[in-house]
């Protein structure tokens, strides 16, 4: 049965908890508390179901503990649920292979680039897909992560950025031939690879709690022009890919015969462009007012 006459709260940084339900020692009155090694926020929230309750508390800020309790010896009813656990060193790992991936392809790109001149753009996708496959499929991570809580960023930015990604490189590049040799692949993966060979370095070091100012510039500031160069060439590559897929009917829906057509794709793909640019305001919103706390928190810090 749900749990009832629940009282739960955080005070002084330590959770009460305290309710009515059927639980180890049957049907009971149960109550703990639970003091922080650090400071957490006193707002809590909880969710019941028949089976537990669910409560949620959060830190100020986003860095890792050597623990959850003041103490050092962990409470006997206290267990970890490790369906949601995630240690410093699988974060870090997986900044880790994303940024080896991403400067992987940016060291690849710039080298060929100096070396073929414009004959490398021509054959990008061919020499990096790969890794830049891989590289996206754990960029889907980062939607998942806050979906769940583990991080305290937004849900909304992280999956228009992460799926518009993945939408280029496995629908417009990864199933039209004739997009895969388009100059317009080398500049896609390009700024993607620029963008991100400065992100993941910040995000390494703040997993260790360590901060490089030149970094922490570089990190909130390049995107202002790279972003949108990044849309424009997605825009680019999406438009180029309309007449493709006209002729081919690739993706198209077969109508009923009674009306004697079908729906191309490439209506999806014009009203894909509207929502692109949506996404990119969006986005650019939420970047600058990230950047704006970011530096005035830290110029309140200096003061």
């Amino acid at each position: 049965s749900i749990a009832q006459n629940l009282s739960i709260g955080v005070e002084e940084n330590i959770l009460h908890f305290k309710g009515q339900g059927h639980g180890a020692k049957g049907e009971n009155e149960y109550e703990f508390s639970l003091e922080f090694l650090k400071p957490v926020k006193p707002e809590v929230k909880h969710k019941s179901t028949q089976r537990q309750v669910n409560i949620t508390v959060k830190k100020p800020e986003h860095i890792w503990w050597d623990r959850l309790t003041k103490q050092e010896k962990k409470p006997l009813f206290l267990a970890p649920d490790f369906d949601r656990w995630l240690d410093e060193s699988d974060a870090e790992m997986e900044l880790r292979e994303k940024f080896l991936g991403y400067s992987w392809i940016f060291v690849n790109m710039t080298v060929r680039l100096f070396i073929l001149g414009q004959d490398s753009f021509y054959d990008t996708f061919h020499t990096i897909a790969d890794v830049m496959y891989f590289c996206q499929m754990l960029a889907i991570m980062e939607v998942i992560n806050p979906a769940v809580g583990l991080v305290k960023t937004g849900v909304m930015p992280a999956f228009i950025q992460v799926m518009g990604r993945n939408f280029i490189l496995f629908v417009i590049f990864g199933t039209l031939e004739d997009m895969q040799n388009k100059p317009v692949v080398f500049f896609v993966f390009y700024l993607w690879s620029t963008i991100e060979i400065f992100r993941y370095p910040f995000y390494m070091l703040a997993c260790i709690d360590t901060e490089w100012k030149l970094l922490t510039w570089l990190r909130y500031t390049i995107w202002i022009p790279l972003y949108p160069l990044g849309v424009l060439a997605e825009a680019v590559a999406l438009i180029q890919s309309i007449p493709i897929f006209d002729e081919t009917k690739l993706l198209s829906i077969a109508l009923p015969k009674a009306i004697g057509m079908s729906l191309s794709f490439s209506y999806i793909l014009q009203l894909y462009l509207v929502i692109m640019f949506l996404g990119l305001f969006i986005n650019f919103r939420h970047l600058f007012k990230q950047r704006s706390r970011r530096f005035r928190t830290k110029k309140r810090k200096a003061n």
